[in-house]
């Protein structure tokens, strides 16, 4: 049935139109697994060059991660004063000549310091693509967006690591950081073309630095908020744990080559897949309390079978990913549920509100990339331990947020933006 007597073919076009859409958002999103899984291959070659050991490898990792955590609260509250498209195009220029840099490194000195500058500039089409989706949709129809944006960003570092090695095939390390430059440059033409400015300039807040300051404190100070985004948070570094450790994990502890990695990522990324697909078809029919209550308990019920696997099974192959795979189905079902939520609680500052939502993972994940990881990466078993702490404590957190907000959730339904 066409809405609103339009002509079938008017109804296509905008079929075709938000299918587009859907896929520069996610586009948009994969920047960022695109950032730390394509080089994954290359750190064997890069040690060798470099003539460095694992553990300074592993901060091409942490440092663009923490990078990225500290830039990443300033893109939405830029976003509220000057419009998302404006700080979404300035990220993605200045993303793709900290990779020309990347590629350019003579030592591992310089590749971290434009790997920085990478953190500093991901973030703007990252964070701000959630914001522009709570802008275009809502309730119900803002989740599915969400979802099917989660299942194709989902193949990212599924294909990342591929596409890294391939490149490695046809060239040395640099080639991969030449191919995510050209990605991210060829990503901003398509976003000046295709996605709207969804943020009017009536709706637009100072371009003042202690307005800005204060919408982030006043989201990041909210109780239901705080809550919410640190049991998504936990559970999500519960299987984080595993990707930042990719290269320990696939290469030291399985014992893979450097083009195993698919043997990893392709059975976790199908599962944030299968996670978002649930999400999408949830949504409107599901109440969002409970979808998320039962996405945590399918996370918690992975993590302590992938501990026991680990024990049985040791570091073989399917066992070691069963866990790690379950978990993130648990994940992709619940993210989308609760960025939603997220970004309703403050409507007229939402892109503060993705901030904060965006900084709070990213942070608790290079802390766990660059203190955590090593120190759990001795077998999969402490490895399995490691993650299953991080889904109880994020279950937790979600139990306090239900036990706290008895009553009907804060989740306003503003008109769109």
């Amino acid at each position: 049935m066409v809405r609103g007597g339009a002509a079938p073919t008017e109804a296509t076009s905008r079929r075709n139109a938000g299918l587009l859409l859907t896929l520069v958002l996610a586009g948009m999103a994969m920047l960022g697994p695109f950032s730390i899984d394509t080089p994954f291959p290359a750190f064997a070659q890069m040690r060798g060059e470099f003539g460095v050991g694992i553990d300074e490898m592993q901060l091409v990792v942490s440092t663009y991660m923490l990078a990225f955590a500290v830039m990443t609260p300033f893109h939405g509250p830029l976003s509220d004063a000057v419009g998302r498209k404006p700080v979404v195009i300035g990220a993605l220029a200045s993303y793709t000549l900290a990779s020309i840099g990347c590629a350019l490194s003579p030592n591992l000195g310089v590749l971290l310091f434009f790997r920085v500058l990478q953190g500093l500039s991901a973030g703007g089409s990252t964070i701000i693509g959630r914001t522009i989706i709570r802008d275009l949709f809502d309730g119900a129809e803002a989740q599915r967006v969400m979802s099917r944006v989660m299942m194709i960003f989902g193949l990212a570092p599924a294909v990342a690591p591929i596409i890294g090695g391939l490149l490695l095939g046809l060239g040395p390390w640099p080639t991969i950081f030449w191919f995510i430059g050209a990605f991210a440059l060829v990503l901003a033409g398509v976003v000046l073309v295709v996605v709207p400015e969804t943020h009017p300039r009536e709706r637009r807040r100072p371009l003042r630095l202690a307005p800005m300051l204060r919408d982030l404190v006043r989201v990041a100070r909210d109780g239901q908020f705080e809550r919410m985004g640190w049991a998504i948070t936990l559970v999500f570094a519960g299987q984080f744990i595993y990707i930042g450790g990719a290269a320990i994990f696939v290469v030291d502890l399985l014992g893979k080559g450097e083009g195993d990695f698919w043997q990893f990522f392709v059975p976790m990324i199908s599962g944030v897949i299968v996670g978002s697909w649930v999400s999408g078809r949830a949504a409107g029919r599901v109440d969002t309390r409970r979808l998320i209550t039962w996405s945590f308990a399918v996370s918690v019920l992975a993590a302590v079978l992938n501990v026991g696997l680990a024990i049985a099974f040791g570091p073989e192959l399917p066992w070691a990913v069963v866990g790690p795979s379950l978990i993130a189905v648990g994940t992709g079902t619940a993210f989308p549920t609760i960025q939603v939520a997220l970004l309703d609680l403050f409507p007229h500052v939402r892109g503060a509100a993705a901030s904060v939502a965006g900084v709070m993972p990213l942070a608790t994940n290079a802390v766990v990339a660059a203190l955590l990881t090593p120190l759990v990466t001795g077998s999969v078993t402490t490895l399995a331990v490691a993650s299953l702490v991080l889904v109880v404590l994020g279950c937790l957190m979600w139990v306090w947020h239900l036990v706290a907000d008895a009553g009907p959730a804060r989740v306003p339904e503003p008109s769109r933006s």
